[in-house]
C-alpha cells in the first residue's frame, strides 16, 4: 500500500521500469526461441508485478484526488486490513501525520509510529480515537467465525506447546 507522495513517485518509476523491462523481453527473440518457457516465465512475473503495482498507485490517486465534499467508501476485506483503511482514509482527507496528531492531542511521531507498524503498537482505545478523528464509520460489518480455522489454531498451539514442554524438560 502507497502511504505517502515519496512512495507513490518511487511506484510510478517502478511501473516505468517494469514497463520498459517488459518491452525489451518483448523484443529478445533470441531468448523466446531458446527457452519459451522461461521466457514466457518471467515476462509473466514483471506483468504481475507491474499490475499490482498500478493497482496501489490507481488506490493512491483515487485518495488524493477524492472529493472532500463526498463520503469515500474504503473496503477493508478483514479486521487484519483495517490499519490500511485508518491509513487510506487519512489520506483520503488530505490529512498530514502532524495534523492527525494535532487533532488527537499526541506526537506526530506517535502516529507515524501507529502507521510504520500497522497499528500494531496502537491499543484498541487508540484505534477507536484514530478512527473516530478520520470519521470513519461502519456501515456493515459482517463477521465469520471459521470453525474448521479454530480447530486448526488450536492444533497448531497444543503441538507449539509440546514441542516448548520437551525443550524445557531436557534442558539440563
Amino acid at each position: 500500500m502507497i502511504k505517502n507522495e515519496k512512495q507513490y513517485e518511487y511506484s510510478q518509476e517502478c511501473a516505468k521500469k517494469f514497463e520498459y523491462s517488459i518491452k525489451m523481453l518483448d523484443q529478445d527473440e533470441a531468448l523466446k526461441n531458446k527457452d519459451p518457457d522461461g521466457w514466457q516465465l518471467s515476462r509473466d512475473v514483471k506483468k504481475s508485478h507491474l499490475r499490482a503495482l498500478q493497482a496501489e498507485i490507481t488506490e493512491y490517486e483515487r485518495l488524493i484526488n477524492c472529493d472532500k465534499s463526498q463520503p469515500i467508501q474504503i473496503k477493508v476485506e478483514s479486521l487484519n486490513k483495517l490499519p490500511d483503511a485508518l491509513i487510506q482514509a487519512r489520506i483520503a482527507a488530505k490529512m498530514s501525520q502532524g495534523e492527525l496528531a494535532d487533532l488527537l492531542g499526541i506526537d506526530q511521531q506517535r502516529v507515524k509510529q501507529y502507521e510504520d507498524t500497522d497499528y500494531q503498537c496502537a491499543s484498541f482505545v487508540e484505534i477507536l480515537e484514530v478512527s473516530t478523528a478520520l470519521g470513519v464509520e461502519f456501515e456493515t460489518a459482517v463477521m465469520q467465525v471459521d470453525f474448521e480455522e479454530i480447530e486448526a489454531v488450536k492444533q497448531t498451539v497444543a503441538k507449539w506447546r509440546k514441542k516448548t514442554m520437551n525443550r524445557v524438560t531436557k534442558i539440563p
